[in-house]
């Protein structure tokens, strides 16, 4: 009975190494992936990408608030739909990258300057 223990302990020490070595693999690679792709980051550039963001936010949220405002009750007509979703699928796209690349700094995939 000791031994089936010792068994189960030594395989689920086996599973542990086997993935953390796989977690420091990705991390090695996310790391030299994308520091090729985004070599120099730092507050600046990253509050740059976030009121990128905002503007995107404010052009969807100001399409929206047009849309509500000239529908008078009617359904929107396809051009009017079509202009929110223009203006909806950019923000969310950014908004998305903006967490994976918080994600990014998070897990050490990106070194970021104090400059």
């Amino acid at each position: 009975m000791v031994e089936d223990h010792t068994d189960d302990y030594k395989k689920m020490m086996n599973q542990k190494r086997f993935l953390n070595e796989i977690e420091q693999g990705i991390r090695i690679a996310n790391r030299e992936i994308i520091h090729k792709r985004l070599p120099a980051l730092d507050k600046d550039t990253v509050l740059a990408f976030a009121v990128a963001i905002a503007r995107l936010r404010a052009r969807y949220l100001e399409a929206a608030f047009r849309a509500a405002a000239t529908d008078k009750g009617e359904p929107l007509d396809q051009s009017e739909v079509a202009e929110l979703r223009t203006h909806r699928e950019a923000y969310e796209e950014t908004k998305a990258a903006f967490e994976a690349l918080r994600y990014s700094i998070e897990q050490g995939y990106i070194e970021v300057s104090d400059a």
